[in-house]
């Protein structure tokens, strides 16, 4: 039987029928350890599900039943801090995985995720996911890689940001959206809020509204709204370059 998440709404779980054999995600751990799972009923026991952009698909403190992989969108990935303060985790687009950090050894989420864009999300069960892990090795070993790599990350995150000052953590967070998402038409491809820049960078909305007037007279960046334009890469990498910020994809 698929099993489904119980966090996303009834009328969320409308099947896409998109198999990971046609899957273009090719940066996606499922899709590239295809040759290596011994059958077919792994991937089609999946369930691929919709989600509408604004909905949150898991709630931080739930028990944790599977994980997540996009197919399409992006999604905000979050924990709750002092006094309930959001702070965010990260952004994720296609074939990156959500839910990880408490697979394999927590029963609940440590983090919340929300669609920031309507997304469609590829979900595995915690049981199919560990059996498949037990029998086949070379899944196992991709996956441990996986774990390593992101512990690497957010060791250095840490250790960068406990470092940085205000503008230098506004700076990072701008040069981490251009390295992720690209640009569109000269501005960043993910449009946030000045909130959610502030969430991530581990500050106040007030302080990053400050700092991008500074940037905007220092002819660093454009704004219209919540489009950010970045016009001197390389001068705001110069401006962090102390602090590894390429460490952090």
């Amino acid at each position: 039987m698929t099993s489904t998440s119980p966090y996303i709404s009834t009328k969320s779980k409308a099947k896409t029928n998109v198999s990971c054999e046609a899957c273009m995600n090719d940066n996606c751990l499922i899709k590239r350890s295809l040759p290596t799972l011994s059958d077919s009923e792994f991937t089609k026991n999946k369930s691929t599900l919709k989600c509408k952009k604004g909905q949150q698909f898991i709630m931080e403190g739930a028990p944790v039943n599977g994980l997540f992989f996009i197919l399409k969108g992006t999604v905000k990935v979050f924990r709750t801090g002092i006094n309930g303060r959001e702070q965010i985790v990260r952004f994720a687009k296609e074939g990156e995985i959500i839910g990880h950090r408490g697979f394999g050894t927590e029963e609940y989420y440590s983090i919340g995720a929300i669609a920031l864009q309507d997304s469609v999300l590829c979900y595995f069960s915690k049981d199919s996911l560990q059996s498949k892990l037990l029998e086949t090795p070379k899944f196992a070993y991709d996956m441990m890689l996986f774990y390593a790599n992101e512990l690497n990350r957010s060791e250095n995150k840490v250790k960068s940001i406990s470092q940085m000052t205000v503008r230098e953590r506004v700076i990072d967070s701008l040069l981490y959206i251009h390295r992720k998402f690209g640009d569109l038409n000269g501005y960043l491809n993910l449009p946030l809020s000045r909130r959610e820049y502030a969430d991530y960078a581990g500050t106040t909305e007030e302080q990053v509204i400050r700092v991008f007037s500074a940037l905007k007279k220092e002819d660093l960046i454009t704004a219209k709204g919540k489009k950010i334009g970045i016009n001197d890469v390389r001068m705001l990498k110069q401006e962090i370059s102390d602090h590894n910020y390429f460490l952090d994809t």
